[in-house]
């Protein structure tokens, strides 16, 4: 195992924690306003970020070579880091949607699956690095 690589991964975990208790936090209070829903779905945007590089570090850190965010998701799944890659596919979909378009009606069915769907997944990583830690 290289010393620098399970580094970086431990110090992009760091960045992750961070965005994912944002995403905790916000994610179990009802959003009314399109303020609170552009919030959660930016603090989704970042979170969603940090997850898959974070998870990146940690496979190369173990010998694989990933390259974007798709390989990492297909590689964390095969590899058991995360449990469902159908949920991180569709987070993956979904954040590419949200970063170039915004509509009210979807904005809102989406902070549904980000309380629903995604958070839930997230959560599972957190718990999954916290005890490599």
């Amino acid at each position: 195992m290289d010393p620098l690589k399970d580094t970086r991964w431990r110090q992009r975990f760091e960045n992750f924690e961070k965005s994912y208790n944002l995403l905790e936090k916000y994610s179990q209070h009802e959003i009314k306003t399109d303020l609170e829903r552009a919030g959660i779905i930016q603090i989704f945007e970042m979170t969603f970020e940090l997850a898959w590089k974070v998870m990146k570090d940690y496979l190369e850190s173990q010998g694989y070579l990933v390259k974007s965010p798709r390989e990492t998701i297909k590689q964390s799944f095969q590899s058991g880091l995360i449990e469902d890659g159908h949920i991180w596919i569709d987070a993956l979909s979904k954040r590419n949607l949200t970063t170039h378009t915004y509509d009210a009606a979807f904005a809102e069915k989406f902070v549904e699956e980000i309380q629903a769907a995604y958070y839930p997944a997230f959560k599972l990583l957190y718990e999954k690095f916290k005890k490599e830690l």
